[in-house]
């Protein structure tokens, strides 16, 4: 018998954009499995909504993703939609510091990896099931001073892309979302003006309208941001470095920013 609500799971739902979709979700009456490492606040989210369910987790640990996916299962019988979330952020100096980009790398990609690799037989034997993947603008090109985030949102764009093509034939969903600046306590580290910057749940009803309502494979916003590191993606070296050095890019940001506002 197939069950009343639709199931989603969704990870670092601690806090920031997974907290707000972990919210989203639940109050449009989905069942919400919600997993991060502070138990303490999963069990804060099931007090503001009964349709979210804790279940504490360490993404970087293979064998407790598995395991946890499992008991997932044998509480909700069904998992239709799975996003993907967990991340650290750490920014970095003028120079490399392997440790840390080590731990990011750990977290952020294969952390991320490990879900995805606990779902894939899952979603496959049902031939529909939708995975969605956390990327970051902060991945389209090399930026200053963040370079073991950026290049572990750079591995998952690829990652995400490649699994599209893998999934397609399976009829299983993959989507790809990839936020500019969201005030969350990852970008409080920052100590600089974030140009477009949006709440956890603006972004969060952007990625739910995306998921359920819309087919693409990329949610990105805001659009304006968005479309100018796009258009930086495609620069030759040349002048894509030249405008990051002299900060024209930046400038232009803050200036359409005020505008907008």
């Amino acid at each position: 018998m197939e069950e009343i609500y639709k199931n989603i799971w969704i990870t670092g739902a601690s806090s920031g954009i997974g907290k707000e979709l972990a919210l989203k979700f639940a109050n449009e009456g989905w069942k919400v499995a919600a997993s991060a490492r502070r138990n303490n606040l999963l069990i804060k989210l099931h007090e503001i909504n009964k349709n979210i369910e804790p279940f504490p987790l360490d993404i970087t640990q293979k064998t407790e993703v598995k395991e946890t996916f499992k008991k997932i299962l044998d509480k909700f019988f069904k998992v239709d939609i799975c996003i993907f979330n967990s991340g650290i952020y750490m920014r970095n100096t003028e120079n490399i510091e392997i440790e840390n980009i080590r731990k990011i790398m750990e977290t952020n990609f294969y952390g991320t990896t490990n879900c995805i690799e606990a779902v894939l037989d899952y979603f496959k034997t049902r031939n529909k099931g939708h995975i969605a993947v956390v990327g970051s603008t902060a991945g389209y090109r090399g930026l200053h001073s963040i370079s073991g985030y950026g290049a572990s949102k750079a591995a998952l764009i690829n990652l995400t892309e490649s699994l599209y093509l893998m999934m397609k034939r399976y009829g299983v969903k993959v989507t790809l979302i990839n936020p500019g600046f969201v005030k969350t306590p990852m970008t409080d580290q920052n100590n600089f003006k974030m140009p477009f910057l949006v709440t956890p749940n603006i972004a969060a009803d952007k990625i739910y309208n995306g998921i359920v309502k819309k087919n693409k494979f990329e949610i990105v916003f805001p659009a304006i941001y968005v479309n100018l590191l796009k258009l930086m993606r495609i620069m030759p070296y040349k002048i894509y470095f030249f405008l990051m050095i002299k900060r024209v890019i930046y400038k232009l940001m803050y200036r359409m920013d005020r505008k907008k506002k």
